[in-house]
């Protein structure tokens, strides 16, 4: 069986991003969440992800906003050992299920910015996170059973800890891990968890297809009917910004996250190429994103299916019209695939 073949049938879900309370009005914060919550599940996406770091508001509160604003959509809701014990962890997530019947992913996030992990005293190097992640995972996965957990690891210990009342079966999370480093690929295989990354040019995966099985990309699209449409929205969206340049730069100097370095190595623009790092260069946001005409980013997309990755994580909606632009983008992808 060919590599295209094997791929054809693969079920591709798409999750799209939550406003962030760092860049919206407080005032309207809320609707502005409810709203593309409402647009994502009216695309048919999986689900939709909400941040965390030390500058915005409480994830899991904004997942409840999400929650009562649609009836399948499901948050992957950011999760950051620093912020929380994990029996904590499982707590909401059992909570979630018992009020409201929703299964919930978790985005098991090692690093995060530095500065935030530095503010709150947590100097664990770069790869010790990684196993720290792994223990304290394990235990939310273990509550979640309803059987009782005892584990005496090197970062958290526990003793016959239960949780009550137990998630249905059914509700039980999924996992995401950033893998861009050997040890978050590591974590990731260890816990069964899809492997999330920040991907290089589609081209890049030709001859060399995924090792993980179940990978995830975050990426950002704007697809439209041609190539000059799609690259004036583009520039028009994310100009280029001195400020938000220095910006780049001074959070790669205290950055340890190897997503970042990867990127930030990466060329720029070009037109001749749908691969676009310019928000990224510009801190606009923090995801190269493709650039293009239908067909043109379909083609990028499959690839990247073909490659091996299953799961993408969308950039934050501007608008409800962009859903559909990018709907169309994957639905060629699809007929590629089945082609």
């Amino acid at each position: 069986m060919n590599v295209k073949a094997k791929h054809a049938d693969a079920v591709v879900e798409i999750f799209s991003t939550c406003p962030a309370s760092s860049t919206t009005d407080r005032g309207v914060y809320a609707r502005a969440v409810a709203e593309v919550a409402q647009w994502s599940e009216r695309y048919g996406h999986k689900g939709i992800l909400v941040y965390t770091d030390n500058s915005l508001i409480d994830p899991w509160l904004v997942s409840q906003i999400i929650v009562q604003a649609t009836t399948a959509l499901c948050p992957l809701v950011a999760v950051q050992p620093a912020y929380m014990h994990p029996y904590a962890v499982a707590k909401m997530v059992a909570t979630f299920g018992y009020l409201y019947g929703r299964r919930l992913y978790l985005n098991m996030v090692a690093g995060g910015f530095r500065n935030d992990l530095l503010a709150l005293n947590d100097t664990t190097p770069h790869d010790r996170r990684y196993d720290r992640l792994r223990e304290y995972t394990l235990i939310i996965t273990r509550l979640l059973t309803g059987a009782p957990v005892s584990l005496e690891g090197e970062f958290y210990t526990v003793n016959r800890l239960r949780l009550t009342p137990a998630l249905h079966p059914e509700l039980m999370p999924g996992i995401f891990v950033s893998a861009s480093s050997d040890a978050g690929v590591a974590t990731a295989r260890a816990l069964g968890a899809t492997a999330v990354h920040y991907p290089k040019p589609a081209h890049e995966y030709d001859n060399a297809p995924l090792t993980v099985e179940g990978a995830g990309i975050r990426v950002g699209v704007i697809a439209r009917p041609s190539e000059a449409e799609a690259w004036a929205t583009a520039r028009q969206r994310f100009p280029e910004d001195r400020t938000g340049q220095i910006t780049h730069q001074l959070a790669m100097k205290t950055s340890d996250s190897v997503w970042h370095k990867q990127l930030s190595e990466l060329a720029g623009e070009s037109e001749n190429h749908p691969y676009w790092l310019v928000p990224f260069q510009n801190y606009k946001t923090f995801c190269p994103y493709l650039v293009g005409s239908y067909t043109r980013v379909a083609d990028e997309l499959a690839r990247y299916i073909i490659a091996g990755y299953h799961t993408f994580i969308l950039d934050i909606p501007p608008e409800e019209g962009e859903l559909h632009h990018t709907n169309i983008a994957f639905s060629r992808a699809r007929e590629q695939m089945a082609s």
